[in-house]
């Protein structure tokens, strides 16, 4: 069976505060998102063991497992975004966590819209729509994107973070050409200073890894103008969730 990522992004938020996880549960339901919550980290892995969200909010401060642990497992099983949402509002920690596992951070108290505004800009620029476990391009190629790993003629491949972000933008729209600028502001944020070179160095390094002959892309292909398309050589995407 196909399945494509819901319309409605799904959001797990993971904070042993009662009272917040229902204010925001509530915001985020009314504003269209699905919404799943955990109190503590050995829950939240649970959840995510049988099915992945697109975008984890995480408290630090948890009971048992602290939360900078649960990023760390959370980043080693899938590439699923995370914004960091705590009271601690050390300089240090939000360098460290946004560096290390998190997509943004947020200090507490906050600001819903704004927080809301973090999180579409973070589903737009990692994509929703592709598929999450399975992406089948072509005999030699499978991607499974939210675990970061590709088999290329049947062996395996790991894919880093940020090549998995610019996997998630192309495969949201299979054979759409994509430039340069239009990656750059959907796969790199803006407080990464990211320029045009950082697309070709990662669209070669992608080739190197995941087509049989790289100087010769099947899959990863270059458009005569600037851009880039992912294209499928199957008839159809299945995929697994």
């Amino acid at each position: 069976m196909t399945s494509i990522a819901s319309e409605r992004p799904y959001v797990l938020i993971i904070d042993d505060d009662p009272n917040l996880v229902m204010f925001l549960g509530d915001r985020l339901r009314r504003d269209g998102y699905e919404v799943s919550f955990a109190l503590d980290g050995r829950e939240a892995l649970a959840q995510i063991g049988t099915r992945w969200p697109d975008l984890i909010m995480l408290d630090l401060m948890l009971p048992g497992m602290g939360g900078e642990e649960v990023a760390r497992q959370i980043k080693h099983r899938a590439d699923i975004p995370v914004i960091v949402l705590s009271a601690v509002a050390a300089h240090e920690s939000k360098v460290e966590m946004i560096s290390r596992y998190a997509e943004d951070y947020v200090t507490k108290p906050f600001d819903y819209s704004e927080l809301e505004a973090r999180m579409r800009r973070i589903l737009h620029r990692v994509g929703s729509r592709a598929p999450k476990e399975r992406l089948i391009l072509g005999p030699s190629l499978t991607i499974m994107l939210g675990r970061r790993r590709a088999f290329v003629d049947g062996r395996e491949v790991t894919i880093s973070a940020t090549e998995s972000r610019l996997l998630y933008v192309l495969a949201g729209r299979l054979g759409t050409t994509f430039s340069t600028n239009e990656l750059l502001a959907n796969v790199w944020s803006a407080s990464d200073g990211a320029d045009p070179a950082y697309v070709w160095v990662n669209v070669r390094r992608l080739r190197q890894k995941l087509e049989l002959d790289p100087d010769h892309p099947v899959h990863l292909v270059s458009v005569p103008g600037g851009g880039y398309r992912l294209v499928s050589l199957e008839p159809s995407i299945p995929s697994e969730s």
